[in-house]
């Protein structure tokens, strides 16, 4: 069976559509007007061997002000995730990386149980990177965790470079990612919880 989501939110203040298929390659198309996010998601779908399309818009307030856009874009990769993973059979359900960029250093682990928790430790020295205020890498992913229904721990140890932390940060979360969406072969007829369901 096919693992995968087309999702789309329109408000008053954004319109988000997001294709993903999480047994794809990692091809990739984002149009966000957020330059750095584009980056960001784009190394999110190679890494995480997912593909994704993502086609974002906001209104005239975007241009001064990305939150809305920013969060709202997590809030419908989260509804996708938690949409291509079903009932989640078979999934390892739980997902945790390492992951090195120059002096900057991530631990994310991820589990996909059914709940929220979400927790981010990163001390960022500037107030924005590109066009995106480092405050909304907490927001971005605090929405995805709520509606993916994840358990999401970020911590970032070393770093002096703020792109660089968050490059660590979106890149530790794919693989994490990855590794908790992908099916165990031993249990595919299995749910990963001794309930018998997530």
């Amino acid at each position: 069976m096919k693992r995968a989501a087309q999702v789309t939110r329109r408000t008053n203040e954004t319109e988000i559509a997001i294709s993903l298929n999480l047994d794809g390659s990692g091809k990739r198309s984002i149009e966000t007007p957020v330059g750095f996010l584009n980056h960001m998601l784009d190394l999110f779908g190679k890494h995480g061997l997912f593909d994704m399309t993502i086609q974002a818009k906001g209104d005239n307030d975007l241009y001064r002000d990305e939150h809305h856009v920013v969060e709202d874009i997590g809030i419908v990769l989260g509804q996708a995730f938690a949409k291509a993973l079903g009932d989640k059979q078979g999934i390892n359900r739980y997902g945790f990386f390492i992951l090195p960029m120059d002096e900057s250093l991530a631990t994310v682990a991820v589990d996909f149980a059914g709940r929220y928790t979400f927790n981010l430790q990163c001390d960022f020295v500037r107030e924005n990177v590109g066009d995106l205020s480092t405050e909304l890498v907490y927001d971005f992913w605090d929405a995805f965790a709520q509606n993916a229904k994840a358990n999401i721990y970020i911590k970032v140890e070393n770093g002096r470079n703020d792109h660089h932390k968050i490059e660590a940060i979106f890149k530790a979360m794919a693989r994490a990612c990855r590794i908790a969406c992908e099916v165990d072969e031993r249990s595919k007829l299995e749910f990963p919880s001794t309930k018998g369901v997530l």
